[in-house]
Formats: C-alpha cells, structure tokens, sequence
C-alpha cells in the first residue's frame, strides 16, 4: 500500500494493445494482476493501439498511440502520406507529454525488440523509441518487462530497436535467446534477467472433463503466416505453403475420425480459418471464437492435443498441461518448446509437410500421458519464477512502495 503521506504511482502501459492481438492483450492483463494486487493504490492509465477496448475490457482510461487514425493502412494518395507524416511529427509531442505525467511506465511482455513478422520502421519501432527517449529525458523509468527480442537485419529498424533498449530504465526478457539478440546489436545486458512469458502470470483454467475413453479433440492454431521481415520477396509462396500443408494436415486428422477445433489469435488470422473451413468442408472442423488468452485456454484444456503456430497460443497450451506440437515461424517458439521440455515437437511453418508433421503428432500422443507429467512441473517453476519477476519489478520501480513493505515485514 502506498503511504498516507505519499502521492499514488503514476503508471502508464504502453503498446499495440486493444488491437486485436490476444497474446498482447494476455500480457497486458498479467501486468494489471501484478499491479493490483502489489500495488493497489497505483494510478494506471494506457497509451494503446485500441484505447476504446483497452477501456471497456480492462477498466483503465486510454490514449490512442497514433494522432494519425490511418496509421497501419498503406498510404498510396498524397494526402494519406502527408498524414502519416505530420502524425510521425505530431506524436514525438504525444508521446512526450503522455510520458511526462508519469513515474513509470510499463511496456508489458510482446515481441517489442523482435520483427520475426513483417515489420516498417517508422511504425512500432518507432514509438517505441520515442517512448523511451521521452522516458530519459523527462526521468520516467520505462520498463521493458518480459519482451521478446531476435536480430534485426533491417539496419533503420535495427538501430530504433537498439537506442529503444539502451533507453529504457529497466528490461527482462522471455527468453535467453531474447537477451542475447540485444546483446549481439550491442545493448548492455550485464543487469538483465530471464523469465518466462507474462502470460504464464494469468490464471489456469480448471481441467476438463476426463475424457471418455474415444479420441478426442485436436485444437489447430492457425496464423496468416507470410514469413518475416526478411522474407518479403517470397511472402506469397511463403503463406501458399503453410495454407496448404496445414489445411491437408487438417484433412487428415479429420479422415481419422478426430473433431478438429480451429484457433485464432489476432483477428487477421479469421481468413486462414475461413480458406481450411471451405478446403475440408466437415462437420468435425468446427471454429473457436476466442475473445482472450482465457478463452484460448479453456480450448486447449479440453483438447487432447495441440497444433499451433501463434507464440502465445503455444503458450496457452502450454500452460493448461496439453502435449502441444509448433509450428514453429521463429526462434522464440523453439525457445519456449525447449524450456517446456517439449524441444522435440517442432515443425517449421514455413515448409509445413503435412506427412512429416502427421508423424510427428502421433509420436506426440503416443507420449501424452509422460508429457502431461513434465508440463505439470515446468508450469510449477515457471509461476515460481514470475513471483521473481514480480519481486524483482517493484524493487525497480517502486522503490518506495518496497521499503515500506519490507518496514512492515519486519514488524
């Protein structure tokens, strides 16, 4: 609890959250957790891609990121560029005076440091950048917890990344590879710790029903996958091949007999799902509409097994114990299978195989049992490591708020 005597922490959030994205919106709501219940009396407040639905959902008043509305729409006529760029002019004072009325602000989880997915840099990057250079100039400690980062090979791109990191008063990353990407673009990692994903913050769903005995449900997470930031030239060729490896895959768990249940996790995902709907045209493949990590929980947990893509649908299979297969787009899924104890169960999206990936699923539930088992225990250590996380956060950032604490502790 804050002092009587003190003024409440002003805590801002910040990042493409309320957008559409639910392993954004997942980390995002780990964070308000943590802060409500460590730091109950902190005024929190978001700078977001979707303040509208930040607000409704989560309760906290919220700036839109961008002045300019058309942000992530291509700009082809003049007045759309001429909008675009007075709104990158506009923002560096947006975002500055949104800063300046803070004492900290969090940037919760994401792959903010990373452009594994097709990428501009005076987009995301960008703000980023000018969040963190707001930050040092007006001292507001801005904390980069828990964020994704990979090598950048775009050189405008790479460098906001990088003046981003060494700008931020406090960072942690999801995994080791992460810390050792931003180490490698020259960003000084000595003080810098590793936990696992935010979201394995967020409640468990209660187990399913024990199963009856039958095959049950597969749950496939599916992705609008066209490759990375370095694979524009092929993106098409790219997303050909996954569509059509996965939608084949599908056909033939449907041709075992198995009820196929399609996820999503971001709303550009909705065609994938549509195009393996009308390309299989069974009764068995039905679609879930997931409105959260919650939700997206509550599926996995009634599945028997799991096929993803998205990183946090992973995640959420992951963290409800079901023995999950990737289908892995970048080093950050094969990370996370490994610290799972499921390094073995990895299947690269972009040259899906549906026999290879049929193999290996069936190699996945002939150990179900013995990898439910070891998924039990790393959940353990993960949600012990994120109390760390947590602890290690408010030593941080709310130095105050600690030492009262540990005044109280003493007692």
């Amino acid at each position: 609890m804050t002092p009587a005597d003190q003024t409440p922490v002003r805590v801002g959030v910040f990042g493409l959250l309320g957008s559409g994205n639910l392993g954004n919106d997942g980390s995002l709501e780990a964070v308000l957790g943590y802060l409500r219940a460590e730091h109950p009396d902190a005024v929190v407040d978001a700078l977001c891609g979707g303040p509208e639905v930040v607000t409704s959902r989560y309760g906290i008043p919220a700036t839109r990121l961008h002045w300019y509305r058309g942000e992530y729409r291509t700009a082809t006529r003049a007045g759309a560029i001429a909008g675009k760029g007075l709104g990158k002019l506009v923002d560096v004072f947006r975002t500055a005076a949104w800063v300046r009325r803070h004492d900290v602000v969090i940037v919760p989880g994401m792959g903010v440091l990373e452009a594994t997915l097709p990428l501009r840099p005076w987009g995301f990057p960008y703000s980023l950048f000018l969040l963190c250079a707001s930050g040092r100039l007006f001292g507001t400690r801005v904390a980069l917890v828990g964020v994704g980062a990979a090598a950048i090979g775009n050189r405008p791109t790479r460098a906001l990344v990088r003046w981003s990191a060494r700008l931020a008063g406090y960072r942690s990353y999801r995994d080791a590879l992460s810390r050792d990407a931003m180490r490698a673009m020259g960003v000084d990692t000595t003080r810098d710790e590793v936990y696992p994903d935010l979201a394995f913050a967020l409640p468990t769903p209660p187990p399913a029903s024990a199963p009856s005995g039958l095959p049950g449900p597969v749950c496939v997470g599916v992705m609008d996958f066209h490759g990375g930031n370095d694979d524009r030239a092929r993106a098409e060729e790219i997303h050909r091949r996954y569509l059509d490896g996965t939608t084949r895959f599908v056909r033939a768990l449907v041709e075992d007999g198995r009820p196929v249940r399609l996820l999503t996790g971001d709303e550009c995902d909705r065609p994938v799902v549509a195009a393996i709907l009308d390309a299989v045209d069974s009764p068995l493949v039905t679609a879930a509409e997931a409105a959260s990590l919650a939700d997206l929980m509550k599926e996995t947990a009634a599945a028997d097994t799991v096929v993803a893509t998205r990183y946090h649908n992973l995640v959420c299979a992951l963290k409800v114990g079901t023995p999950t297969l990737a289908l892995s787009y970048a080093a950050k899924s094969d990370a996370l299978m490994d610290r799972m104890g499921l390094a073995a169960y990895c299947h690269p999206a972009r040259e899906v195989d549906a026999g290879q990936l049929l193999e290996q699923f069936r190699a996945l539930e002939k150990r179900s049992a013995e990898l439910r088992r070891t998924l039990a225990e790393r959940n353990l250590t993960a949600a012990r490591q994120l109390e760390d996380q947590f602890t290690a956060l408010t030593a941080a950032l709310f130095p105050a708020a600690d030492h009262a604490h540990a005044l109280r502790e003493a007692k």
